[in-house]
């Protein structure tokens, strides 16, 4: 029989993880037995709160601010982690920045702002992970949450797109390189409905084209993480589209 806390023992990381989709991932893994390290930039007070929904669980948690979009601020972000638990297991590089803007409307800032984040913050958080990993006897994971916006084209959101099929890439190629101890995958998200938020001007038609007919919940993207962190020792490289069939062609 499987065990109810296969992360017990284990350390994960997740950025942006103070609110909304990435809260529940956090809370998701310290039901598995994980220790929690809660990233966040801005939301200090949603990360406590979160912090202390995970120790009420029964195991441990930390947040730490930090920027990803600035490499230096990422060391410090796995520094800290590190000291404070003496391992790494599991990362799941969550934290992005969603807007809209059209293509003639796109500033240089617009462009850097959310590949920053999206792109270069992923790729500094997989590589300062994997340092740690890469000395522990069972290595660890890698979890990027690209979207359903990486595998299709938004026409009012280029940038994102471009940000996304990046991360897409970027698990790609670090699957290889990073092979064989540790593990790189992708979740890419489609139309999520996070409760008390209201939907966007845009899902209604995004409702009609996926086969499902429905939103997904951020739980939906925690399970796809949650397997990926803990099971599938045999696959990496990999994108799992939770999008209610949409991207299925």
């Amino acid at each position: 029989m499987p065990s109810e806390r296969p992360l017990g023992g284990r350390v994960a990381l997740v950025t942006g993880s103070a609110r909304r989709i990435g809260k529940v991932i956090a809370l998701t893994l310290a039901r598995a037995g994980a220790d929690v390290v809660v990233n966040y930039n801005n939301s200090r007070a949603e990360a406590l709160a979160t912090v202390r929904e995970i120790e009420s669980l029964g195991v441990r948690a930390l947040a730490i601010r930090a920027d990803i979009s600035r490499p230096a601020q990422v060391g410090r972000l796995f520094r800290t982690a590190h000291k404070k638990f003496g391992r790494l297991d599991v990362l799941v590089n969550n934290a992005a920045i969603f807007f809209q803007r059209k293509w003639d409307k796109l500033s240089e800032k617009d462009w850097d702002r959310i590949l920053g984040t999206n792109l270069k913050g992923t790729f500094f958080c997989a590589q300062a992970a994997a340092r740690f990993m890469q000395k522990q006897k069972q290595g660890g994971r890698i979890i990027n949450i690209s979207s359903l916006g990486g595998l299709e084209a938004w026409p009012g959101y280029a940038h994102y797109c471009a940000s996304k099929a990046g991360v897409i890439m970027l698990t790609r190629a670090l699957a290889k390189a990073l092979a064989p101890k540790i593990l790189v995958n992708s979740v890419a998200p489609g139309t999520i409905q996070v409760p008390g938020e209201a939907p966007g001007e845009w899902a209604e038609n995004v409702l009609k084209t996926t086969p499902l007919r429905k939103a997904g919940r951020p739980e939906d993207v925690a399970e796809a993480v949650l397997f990926l962190a803990t099971q599938g020792g045999f696959i990496t490289g990999q994108v799992i589209a939770v999008d209610g069939g949409k991207s299925t062609k």
